[in-house]
């Protein structure tokens, strides 16, 4: 029978170690491995403090001026459109709330359903303050998805007015006749 010691004195040492030292072991060096990154990418230049610092610029502004072409009164959205925030908001806030919640909320079905509720009502809070955005900008695109299609129909009505006058002209030509117009349903062919 072969052993291994080093294997083997590395078990042993795994197997008497206390649980809660390892744990605190491993959240030690979470947290250094974490702080490491952080530290890294600010001196890179793209930690936080650098895209808080983009953000904040006047190019960014310009940028999302020129996204923005649209602006809308947000007391003139609909409810629908802020309805629709409501909800996002909603799956956004209970996204964000802490997933150990037994003390606060309840145990079991009533406490999911409290926790749901309460994400709920904040998200409709939000929403009903002016929210973050999401309602006007769908509010605006749209609004210009309708320009589009009536501008898009008043030439189309051009174009068909444009092909009928040239299907006419083409049967008077090869006919000799005069077809009866659409709207002068008296002339005779």
């Amino acid at each position: 029978m072969a052993i291994s010691p080093p294997s083997d004195l590395v078990m042993d040492v795994v197997r008497a170690a206390d649980p809660t030292q390892v744990q605190a072991a491993q959240e030690k060096l979470k947290a250094n491995r974490a702080a490491f990154r952080a530290s890294s990418l600010a001196d890179a230049g793209k930690g936080f403090a650098s895209m808080l610092g983009a953000a904040n610029s006047a190019e960014f502004d310009a940028g999302l001026s020129r996204a923005n072409t649209q602006k809308v009164n947000p007391a003139d959205v609909p409810k629908a459109y802020r309805d629709y925030e409501a909800v996002f908001l909603q799956n956004f806030v209970k996204s964000m709330m802490p997933e150990d919640t037994e003390d606060v909320f309840g145990k079991g079905l009533a406490g999911d359903m409290w926790k749901s509720m309460s994400a709920e009502h904040i998200g409709q809070a939000i929403a009903d303050s002016g929210g973050v955005g999401i309602a006007e900008q769908m509010y605006a695109q749209q609004l210009q998805h309708m320009q589009r299609h009536t501008q898009q129909s008043a030439a189309n009505e051009d174009d068909r007015q444009t092909a009928l006058s040239m299907v006419r002209d083409l049967e008077r030509r090869t006919f000799g006749v005069t077809p009866i117009d659409e709207n002068d349903k008296s002339s005779k062919v």
